[in-house]
């Protein structure tokens, strides 16, 4: 096994996860096959309770593991499937170390955080390591380990230790540490400079760790004396000093890193021989290329509440992204904050009211995804009740679906004050209500979370001809209410129909209004199994009837 440790410093925000997945590219184009493991030094035990404004989306995995948006980076890059335990965070290292002191399995020994907090990031990162994600059997050959925070971080600290009396475990030529930094410019003539660099680098030094990658985030490519300066007081060798500057697309990084050698000098590291054709290396080019060169608009309007962060929707951007490069039209997101469509902004605040109107009266399609609490949701239901009545093409994400059963059920039902369960409690008529089997007492872990199969239940749909005609489709979950299923015969009586539900029959997952060019729901997320060259079904039919292709 090789292992691939990636950590950051001077500040958060460079890039690491990008830097860590265009390795993996790198490796997986020479042959090996290649895993993750994120860490974040967080107590939390995972991400699922986190506000989207305080560490951005919360990615789902396969097996329901709520974790670090980092993971759907290395699934979409690596087009791997990884599971909860390639997420270590200090709150699941320190609830297992705690509970076999609890068992007894220290033999009453003092527990303290060198051996034993150590011991088990040592143990798990060896355990997951071995664990396959490409669905293939047999052990990966390389793992890639992102460090979340900066170096120098308390939080940090075990870890840090931890990968340092790694090295000795598998042995040197077994590991390569890639360290990401900064190199700032300043003054009129922008001079790059160095000395954050130096200090970030010999801080990782003097924890135990030497760097023998280095990779310098910047706006423009390192000049060849900014090289040299590092290379002569990093101790780094120049050939393995990087320049990750701003490029056209994220497309192009993988091959940024492989036109400075980045592939010659891993091979070297761990032994292995590059061969002399790599596909994949060429598909991600062709993929950068087509990415520069798309024409045309699609505007696609977003309606949300947390609109003034992207991180927020990072896999729902990317899903677009990818439809977008399928249909060849250049993706722009008319983002728009749910709260301003609402009638009562129109009195409290008339210019972003008329603003929010302009932009989805403007678009090519809506979107309304996934979210939780009662804010902004009548603005929500605003905005998939003009899609409907205009023929506009809407897709609805979770919460997109459940606010569109809203809307039909006041608007075509007549049943005034139809609401979820989730924001009136006692609403005359609950469209959506709470899933029964859900705990009530406890916020983490307890949705319904993970990949589980919706088959169709129609021959011929818009959905069923978007997922090439499958019997049913494997989708991730991740909420706690559903359609009430006493509404359902009544709610497709009037023409919105629930073309898949889950396996009981019971669980509307699938939604599709007759007689529109595209409006149409799903309960899972879609957006978490999208991929460059795979777009996402769903988004993939509100790209192509929002630029009126035929589905």
């Amino acid at each position: 096994m090789r292992y691939v440790v990636v950590t950051g410093g001077v500040l958060s925000g460079l890039g690491k996860g990008v830097t860590a997945s265009s390795i993996g590219v790198l490796l997986k184009s020479a042959g090996l096959r290649v895993t993750s493991i994120k860490i974040d030094p967080y107590l939390n035990i995972d991400a699922g309770t986190m506000s989207p404004f305080e560490h951005g989306e919360v990615f789902v995995l396969d097996d329901g593991g709520e974790v670090d948006l980092d993971l759907g980076n290395y699934e979409r890059f690596l087009d791997i499937a990884l599971m909860r335990d390639n997420n270590i965070t200090t709150g699941k290292v320190y609830a297992a170390v705690v509970e076999r002191e609890r068992r007894g399995d220290y033999l009453g020994k003092t527990v303290q955080v060198i051996p034993h907090i150590t011991n088990e990031i040592q143990e798990w990162i060896e355990k997951v390591a071995q664990v396959p994600s490409d669905g293939n059997n047999g052990v990966p050959d390389a793992c890639i380990i992102e460090l979340g925070g900066t170096v120098g971080d308390i939080e940090s600290a075990p870890f840090v230790e931890a990968l340092r009396q790694f090295q000795f475990r598998v042995g040197r030529e077994n590991i390569c540490f890639v360290h990401v930094s900064l190199v700032p410019v300043m003054g009129p003539v922008g001079e790059q400079k160095t000395k954050p660099t130096q200090h970030t680098v010999k801080e990782l030094r003097g924890l135990g760790i030497i760097p023998d990658i280095l990779v310098c985030r910047s706006a423009k490519p390192l000049q060849e004396e900014t090289r040299t300066k590092l290379a002569a007081f990093c101790h780094v060798p120049e050939e393995a000093i990087v320049s990750a500057h701003d490029v056209s697309n994220i497309y192009r990084v993988p091959m940024m890193l492989e036109e400075q050698g980045v592939s010659g000098v891993l091979s070297e590291l761990f032994g292995f021989e590059l061969p002399s054709k790599r596909p994949l290396l060429d598909d991600w080019k062709a993929m950068a290329d087509r990415v520069d060169n798309l024409e045309g608009e699609v505007h696609i309007a977003t309606v949300g509440k947390y609109t003034g962060l992207s991180d927020s929707y990072l896999s729902v951007i990317k899903a677009l992204q990818h439809s977008s490069y399928e249909v060849g039209r250049k993706l722009v997101i008319d983002w728009i904050e749910s709260a301003d469509l609402d009638d009562q902004t129109s009195a409290t605040d008339p210019e972003a009211y008329a603003a929010a109107w302009e932009l989805l009266r403007g678009a090519d399609g809506v979107l309304v995804p996934g979210g939780f609490g009662i804010r902004g949701i009548e603005g929500k239901i605003k905005a998939a009740e003009y899609a409907r009545t205009n023929n506009i093409p809407y897709l609805g994400v979770c919460l997109g679906l459940q606010v569109a059963t809203i809307e039909f059920c006041r608007n075509v039902l007549g049943m005034e004050g139809a609401n979820s369960t989730e924001f009136d409690a006692d609403t005359p008529h609950p469209a959506v209500v709470f899933m029964p089997e859900i705990s009530k007492t406890h916020m983490g872990g307890t949705m319904r979370l993970g990949t589980k199969p919706t088959p169709f239940l129609v021959d011929d749909c818009k959905m069923r001809r978007l997922y090439g005609g499958a019997d049913h489709v494997d989708e991730r979950h991740r909420h706690r209410y559903e359609v009430n299923p006493e509404l359902i015969e009544q709610i497709e009586s009037a023409g919105l129909k629930y073309v898949g539900k889950d396996e009981t029959g019971q669980r509307c997952e699938i939604m599709e209004l007759e007689g529109h060019p595209y409006y149409v729901g799903t309960q899972y997320h879609p957006e978490f199994k999208s991929r460059p060259g795979r777009p996402s079904p769903p988004f993939l039919g509100l790209l192509m009837a929002a630029c009126g292709q035929e589905i």
